[in-house]
């Protein structure tokens, strides 16, 4: 099994859900890793549960445009879980959208359609997956990424509910408010639908370089989405 010793710091990237991201590489290999280092000592054990069910959804996702799970590393002296995934070397979306509005240009029309239509690619394969409906629940341009050959991959799996029958639906209100449908906002139950409104806002996000509906507050906000 996996050591900590078996990899080089480069530095962080960044800090995602739960924990803090960086570039590894790997000494034997000399490849290039990201690891999701995650303090798990303090968490509650429904925290905990969730950190399980994401480490075994990201070893069950097997696709071209998600991205790819390699090995997990316990540190039990520090409580730390290491989760050592593909190393994403294009960034992602968010990075390009901010560099959109500094510059005042905008993506081009191919790309927004690259984007959308690998994405949505990796949400049929969630969707779909054999054993279980799987939401990502947090679709966001932080959560897109590019390789160093520019294919989209989606990540970051770390609010995604697993659901165990076909018809299931999802009832916790997570994700990122820009980007929340109206029956998440409602508190309704919801589905596969709400991640394909969070493609559409995404979308719309790309081609414009700010999100389709903003305000000062989460109230102002929600009003606005549920007004559509």
């Amino acid at each position: 099994s996996a050591k900590l010793e078996d990899y080089e710091v480069l530095g962080v990237i960044g800090t995602g859900t739960f924990g803090t991201c960086y570039k590894v590489k790997k000494k034997s290999s000399g490849h290039l890793y990201v690891w999701k280092a995650i303090k798990y000592g303090s968490m509650k054990e429904d925290k905990k549960q969730l950190l399980v069910s994401e480490v075994n959804l990201l070893s069950q996702l097997k696709h071209p445009n998600i991205v790819r799970y390699h090995d997990r590393i316990i540190h039990k002296e520090c409580a730390t879980l290491y989760i050592v995934m593909e190393c994403c070397e294009g960034g992602d979306l968010s990075l390009i959208i901010n560099k959109c509005k500094r510059t005042k240009c905008l993506v081009t029309e191919a790309f927004v359609w690259h984007v959308l239509y690998q994405t949505a690619r990796a949400l049929q394969a969630c969707h779909w997956h054999h054993s279980a409906t799987i939401l990502h629940r947090d679709i966001k341009p932080a959560n897109v990424f590019l390789d160093s050959s520019g294919n989209v991959k989606l990540g970051d799996f770390g609010l995604a509910r697993v659901l165990e029958s076909e018809s299931g639906y999802a009832n916790t209100i997570v994700g990122t408010p820009y980007y929340m449908s109206p029956e998440v906002i409602k508190g309704n139950k919801y589905n596969r639908m709400s991640d394909i409104w969070s493609l559409g806002c995404l979308a719309y996000e790309l081609c414009t370089s700010s999100p389709p509906f903003t305000g000062s507050n989460i109230k102002e906000l929600a009003r606005k989405i549920l007004d559509g």
